[in-house]
């Protein structure tokens, strides 16, 4: 069905004039935006070893849905956009919806989160779509390792998707580690060493509890306080002015080190009194937390003939229900029931 279209000039002028504001009058500016549920890894901390329930072709958002969905947003403040998956290069035409995209006004920056292993054949097509940034999930950098963490995974590819980044000229390009104990907490040291001589961003982030079946536990967390303390027998951390320090990411660098280090807490240092952030799901859901399964049907009005206003009328219904914060620490936490596969992480 097509979409209705406003008619109404009063109602036509108010899209797009008071930039998304929650309750607690935080600043909504940062989609995540999740182009598809499919993974071509099967990593020990997203998902169990035989995957998990697909969500149906049919039920997927196409581009042009999507796209239209970015207008909106971008018209009422939302200036970034990341493609998150599952795997978002396993999804066919993703370059051109990334040049649609950069053409809506308003977005500022269009980023990516991938695992690198497709990503030598798309990092020049991608930086010349006009996407920005990339971080790239690198859990070891042992080869061996590396197969057991991911189930699947081969770490050349992504060391081969890293230099196609760095040639298409992308920078920084930033390298994220889950943390976990028992399993690559002995590798520390030694991503905080790879930003000594070369210009990347390491960014440690904590193992969180999402879904059943993924390892979390206890036992297996770290917090980021420890894993400081162990860069800092390196050497000295030195904290980077507030303007590295805009998004979730509490930023250091070692004395002359080239690179940076990055610090996302949040467990042990939660950081939702700054959440400026909204994540739609591949099949049209809006949510406003990531550790809450509270979502905003937008697929179905969508598909309906819903109008932009009467779209916009519930992404801002769900702005203004944004939880103050998660509540992962208390003992009634229960796991979210979507995989970070099918959240888009």
């Amino acid at each position: 069905m097509k979409p209705a279209q406003d008619k109404n000039p009063a109602l036509t002028s108010a899209v797009g004039t008071t930039p998304f504001t929650d309750g607690f009058n935080r600043r909504i500016s940062y989609l995540r935006l999740s182009v598809t549920d499919r993974c071509n890894l099967r990593c020990i901390y997203c998902m169990p070893q035989e995957g998990l329930p697909l969500i149906r072709h049919e039920d997927i958002l196409s581009y042009e849905e999507m796209l239209r969905i970015a207008r909106i947003a971008a018209g009422n403040g939302i200036t970034k956009i990341r493609l998150t998956g599952g795997e978002p290069l396993v999804r066919k035409n993703l370059t051109d919806f990334v040049a649609e995209l950069h053409k809506i006004p308003g977005i500022s920056e269009i980023s990516m989160t991938t695992n690198g292993i497709l990503l030598e054949n798309f990092a020049g097509p991608l930086r010349r779509a006009g996407m920005k940034r990339i971080n790239i999930s690198l859990d070891t950098l042992d080869p061996e390792k590396y197969r057991q963490i991911t189930r699947r995974g081969e770490i050349r590819s992504v060391m081969a998707g890293i230099h196609a980044a760095r040639v298409a000229g992308f920078d920084p390009i930033k390298i994220n580690i889950v943390a976990m104990r028992g399993i690559n907490d002995n590798e520390i040291r030694s991503f905080a060493e790879l930003t000594i001589d070369r210009p990347v961003h390491i960014r440690f982030i904590e193992f969180m509890p999402i879904k059943e079946k993924t390892g979390w536990s206890k036992e297996r967390f770290i917090s980021n306080d420890e894993i400081k303390k162990e860069i800092e027998s390196i050497g000295k951390l030195e904290p980077l002015p507030p303007k590295h320090n805009s998004g979730p990411a509490n930023m250091f660098r070692l004395r002359k080190a080239r690179g940076n280090l990055g610090f996302i807490s949040p467990l042990s240092n939660h950081f939702c009194d700054r959440c400026n952030r909204l994540r739609l799901t591949a099949d049209g859901k809006l949510r406003t937390c990531l550790f809450s399964d509270d979502e905003t049907d937008l697929k179905t009005p969508l598909r309906s003939g819903s109008s932009d206003t009467g779209l916009l009328d519930l992404i801002v219904k769900a702005v203004l229900a944004k939880p103050e914060r998660h509540t992962v620490l208390n003992a009634s936490f229960k796991k979210c029931q979507r995989g970070m596969s099918a959240i888009g992480g």
